[in-house]
């Protein structure tokens, strides 16, 4: 091993670190902060991780440029002197101190793993609601339960909790395996076909925290966000009693030709209540002008993104289920003048 090798490998701490830094900073995705009851467990046991493996590292980058250079001879850039091959005085202690050192931060780790576990797979407390969500390619339909039926509703992609709250969560699978992910405040947890994981959520602060799928699922993996929006308690029961409400029905030309155009052409897939559109197979959109995105992140909500969207979402997101509509110009200008009326 040359030297300029033994001083790269003594410097990988000191990178990791500045990687694990840069990774906290303006990231929406960072796994290294939490905001939830369910997470500060996971991260103080990962920071934990990360210095055990650093000081791993470190030592043994120590001890290979420290028996390197005892080894030169004439100099520290000096050729290698042969060397008879015996065994070194008091070996045998080296490696029984070694055995022990280690043995300690082992027992430390499966000791807290273990801890940690068990601390994350119920909520300190019982859960006011339900939220069903089921992963599709690539969408996530989020489903509010409750005993009320009049008080159940489905939306997508963009699931609201109350902050200070835990909620509980069942995952669900329409087609394949994906893997639901919010760093912010919860580990990852598998969609299985024909198979429902029960998991939990919890935000201590009101804010918006980005998710991803994280298991393979098909050509638009990549594009399968999930944003978790954490509201006060008060402004979540708003957003909820909003929710339930059925689409406003519009007034404006424009608006009212695009929503018989849109009963046609997307309510086979589409679901708008207090219209005809009664699909199944695509997210709800009575409300979809309260959601911050669309098609799954892929897009943002606005007039140039539904424009986009409704005329070529192959151009957006390539495989994606949506077909292409071939609307002329003014049928799309319809269409979104009544979407835009979804609020």
């Amino acid at each position: 091993m040359k030297v300029r090798d033994c001083l790269l490998l003594a410097a990988l701490p000191p990178i990791t670190l500045l990687a694990a830094t840069a990774a906290s900073a303006g990231t929406p995705m960072s796994y290294l902060r939490a905001y939830g009851t369910k997470a500060y467990p996971v991260l103080a046991l990962m920071w934990w991780l990360i210095a055990v493996s650093v000081a791993v590292v470190l030592i043994i980058g120590v001890l290979v440029l420290w028996g390197v250079l005892a080894k030169r001879k004439a100099s520290v850039f000096g050729p290698l002197g042969a060397e008879d091959i015996s065994r070194a005085p008091h070996a045998s202690r080296w490696i029984g101190w070694g055995v022990a050192i280690s043995t300690v931060p082992l027992v430390v780790t499966v000791v807290w793993t273990a801890a940690v576990l068990a601390a994350v797979n119920e909520p300190s407390r019982p859960a006011p609601f339900t939220i069903e969500i089921t992963g599709h390619q690539w969408w996530w339909q989020v489903r509010y339960l409750s005993r009320d039926a009049d008080r159940t509703i489905t939306t997508a992609n963009e699931i609201h909790i109350p902050t200070g709250r835990p909620v509980r969560v069942l995952l669900k699978s329409g087609d394949v395996i994906h893997s639901f992910w919010i760093p912010a405040l919860t580990g990852k947890t598998d969609t299985i076909p024909g198979r429902t994981n029960v998991s939990w959520l919890e935000a201590d602060q009101a804010g918006i925290y980005r998710g991803q799928c994280t298991e393979y699922c098909g050509r638009q993996h990549a594009h399968m966000a999930v944003f978790v929006v954490a509201d006060r308690p008060g402004d979540f029961t708003n957003w909820w009693n909003a929710q339930i409400a059925p689409a406003a029905q519009p007034t404006a030309p424009d608006a009212m030709s695009g929503r018989d155009l849109f009963v046609v052409k997307c309510g086979s897939c589409h679901t708008v209540r207090g219209t005809d559109a009664l699909g199944t197979v695509a997210p709800d959109l009575t409300h979809l002008m309260s959601r911050r995105t669309i098609a799954a992140g892929a897009a943002p909500n606005s007039a140039a993104g539904l424009s986009g969207w409704i005329a070529n979402p192959q151009g957006i997101k390539p495989g994606t289920t949506m077909p292409t509509l071939y609307l002329s110009g003014s049928e799309l200008q319809q269409v979104r003048a009544y979407l835009e009326t979804l609020k």
